[in-house]
């Protein structure tokens, strides 16, 4: 039987990744004891690695596919084909940016001014192609964690961090020079795996039905009852993929309406579609959102 090596991020996307297959349609169980998550597909075999280092697996034919970040992608300027890309807007999948950071009365107010200054960061690679391209020759220096001490401290004169909004690194008294890139959750493929047919189509599969999973995150489902002589009131109120359903109920001159919105509006929504006239409001969770 073929069976499609998967890696599935160990670490801060772990838990994400194994709910988002879960609502994906695949159950993922991680024993603390092994490596090899169990999967109930027979034709995946799922391995925990790193998401610092699943590019270079992927890469290198080890792994046919794995899940982890833009960033760890460029880190290793890795050769590798991006399937899907996995933007969520929680906190667990949402994406990152990573700036150049400075003490807040640093005199540096741009990265020329790190001219023969000292420069710490976990993805260093990444970053020295980043100054060189600039012609900007800097000491570059590997940190194992605590980076925002380090430059708060002095003991280097800027950083290279990964941060979402920017509020912890200013909480630390530090200052964001620049922004280098934004990084998001990538399914990356390995460039000889992708050109096989039956491959390539389970990392298709894969990537479909992690993005409408993600998708739907969002969204909820909308149903109600409605009076034939407020429908166009109701349906002007709601937004959906193409049109609402419509439907007659039997033997009546009322309507069942169906639709799918943003989670974000139905606070404000349905008070409005019961003015309308609406009644028997339902609102669902939904799993997926494809096509």
């Amino acid at each position: 039987m073929n069976v499609l090596q998967l890696g599935v991020p160990k670490g801060s996307l772990e838990s994400a990744t194994i709910e988002l297959f879960r609502r994906s349609g695949w159950k993922i169980a991680v024993n603390p004891r092994s490596y090899f998550p169990t999967v109930d597909d027979p034709g995946l075999r799922c391995l925990l690695v790193r998401a610092q280092e699943m590019a270079r697996y992927v890469e290198s034919g080890a792994l046919d596919a794995g899940i982890t970040g833009r960033d760890w992608v460029l880190e290793y300027d890795a050769d590798v084909h991006v399937a899907q890309e996995l933007v969520y807007s929680k906190a667990s999948l949402r994406p990152t940016r990573w700036v150049l950071v400075v003490a807040r009365d640093s005199p540096v107010r741009a990265p020329e001014d790190l001219r023969g200054k000292r420069v710490a960061t976990e993805l260093v690679g990444y970053t020295r192609r980043w100054f060189t391209e600039r012609g900007i020759d800097v000491h570059l220096e590997f940190s194992w964690g605590a980076t925002e001490a380090k430059v708060a401290e002095g003991l280097v004169d800027a950083i290279v961090e990964v941060t979402e909004t920017g509020s912890t690194i200013r909480a630390h008294g530090l200052r964001i020079v620049c922004d280098l890139f934004e990084s998001v959750p990538q399914l990356i493929a390995n460039r000889a795996a992708w050109a096989v047919p039956w491959k390539r189509e389970k990392i298709e599969q894969i990537g479909l039905l992690l993005a409408g999973a993600l998708r739907a995150e969002a969204e909820v489902g909308i149903k109600m009852n409605v009076p034939s002589g407020r429908l166009p009131e109701v349906i002007a109120l709601l937004p959906a993929i193409t049109a609402p359903t419509v439907s007659n109920l039997w033997g009546t001159d009322w309507f069942a309406v169906e639709s799918v919105v943003a989670e974000a509006t139905v606070r404000d929504l349905i008070p409005k579609l019961l003015r309308a006239g609406a009644v028997g409001i339902i609102e669902y969770p939904l799993n997926k959102i494809l096509g």
